[in-house]
């Protein structure tokens, strides 16, 4: 059985990742390589877990990636003071 991580780099180094189809996967690692394997043995003990107290195995999910465009706050600021002045006119 396969599923997808998802690693996101941490700032003071290593990798934290989770299991989107397994709620409450998560590890992490000091490398890209080791998160990967901390990954994989996360995956096998949450699904031994899962087993043993004769819980459904989840599949993997089917993931969609997009961007949202969110205005930067001095921008919000200057539109929330054109706003303003405008209504006092």
């Amino acid at each position: 059985m396969r599923y997808k991580i998802i690693l996101e780099k941490d700032e003071e180094g290593g990798y934290s990742v989770y299991v989107p189809a397994l709620k409450g996967c998560f590890t992490q690692g000091e490398t890209f390589e080791e998160a990967v394997e901390n990954a994989r043995e996360a995956i096998e003990g949450f699904i031994e877990t899962l087993k043993a107290h004769d819980q459904p195995i989840p599949k993997d999910e089917e993931l969609v990636f997009t961007e949202v465009a969110v205005p930067m706050l001095s921008e919000y600021l200057l539109k929330a003071n054109a706003q303003a002045v405008e209504a006092n006119y």
